[in-house]
């Protein structure tokens, strides 16, 4: 899963690059339309053309039926069950090439998803107090960032969370074993573009955040998981080998500017209406039938 995050990612760089120059909307809305585009061809190539046509004519023929022989109850019912079973028919041959494309699908929208769908996290504006508590240093006032960690019961009780410079704890790690999960409070005092790591007794990972809108990178993504779900989220390795299986917060969720929407949510919505509506346009040019 790594090697191909790692991979979509780096050619996601390269081909968005000269795009975002003209603005972030403008590169999503291009890399939408191409996909549907590509897509329908590839639903060509892999689908029963003939058949769908062939589907298609006999649906409307028996259409045609029952308009012709509507005062004959007999006839229509016939004709009204075979429209029935070609409908069936028709989704069936239709259905089943839209599933090798899931994959390119998922793979395009968590590469969305990760550069347009988040703000960096705000920076505290103001300087909190603090207390000694024993060995740790608590900040006291002002609004803080959950960092939410789970894993098996060993990993969460060997959990040591290790902040840089610019990221303050507001709280003592809280952990449960029992749950799996620990909880660490913070702040950003700094804008800066920060890796956070989580080290357990089976290994060392780190979780990047982004504080403060000058600090905001290519890629910015709130989670990061183990097994297929990593896919979802491509901008950082999985957990693998730690024992922990989900590390997150929540980042703001962008504005998308002219485009309609925001966040995650509107990054989808935009691909999934231009990408269908340019696809449409493209039907009879490359000879599809759908």
């Amino acid at each position: 899963m790594d090697f191909v995050n790692r991979l979509v990612t780096r050619t996601f760089d390269v081909l968005l690059a000269p795009l975002e120059w003209v603005g972030p909307e403008f590169a999503l809305l291009v890399v939408s339309a191409i996909f549907g585009v590509l897509a329908l061809w590839v639903f060509k190539h892999i689908s029963w053309q003939k058949g769908i046509k062939a589907t298609k004519d006999k649906i409307k023929g028996h259409l045609i039926e029952i308009r012709i022989y509507q005062d004959d109850l007999g006839v229509v019912s016939k004709a009204i069950g075979r429209v029935l079973v070609r409908n069936l028919q028709y989704l069936a041959l239709n259905f089943g090439p839209f599933l090798p494309l899931a994959v390119p699908f998922t793979l395009v929208v968590a590469q969305l998803v990760v550069r347009y769908g988040f703000d960096p996290i705000p920076v505290t504006a103001t300087q909190p107090t603090s207390a000694l508590v024993g060995e740790h240093r608590l900040e006291l006032a002002g609004e803080g960032l959950s960092l939410s960690i789970e894993g098996d019961e060993a990993a969460i009780a060997s959990l040591e969370v290790i902040l840089p410079e610019g990221l303050v704890a507001r709280e003592v790690l809280a952990r449960t074993p029992s749950s799996l999960l620990a909880v660490q409070m913070l702040v950003a005092a700094a804008p800066g573009v920060y890796d956070i790591v989580l080290r357990t007794a089976s290994g060392e990972v780190t979780k990047r955040l982004v504080a403060g809108r000058e600090a905001r990178t290519r890629t910015m993504q709130p989670e990061r998981k183990t097994g297929l779900e990593t896919l979802l989220w491509p901008a950082e390795d999985s957990l693998a080998g730690t024992g922990l299986t989900r590390v997150s917060f929540v980042y703001p969720e962008s504005d998308l500017g002219w485009l309609p929407g925001h966040g995650p949510l509107g990054v989808i919505l935009v691909f999934l209406v231009a990408s269908m509506v340019v696809g449409f346009a493209a039907l009879k040019p490359l000879g599809v039938q759908i």
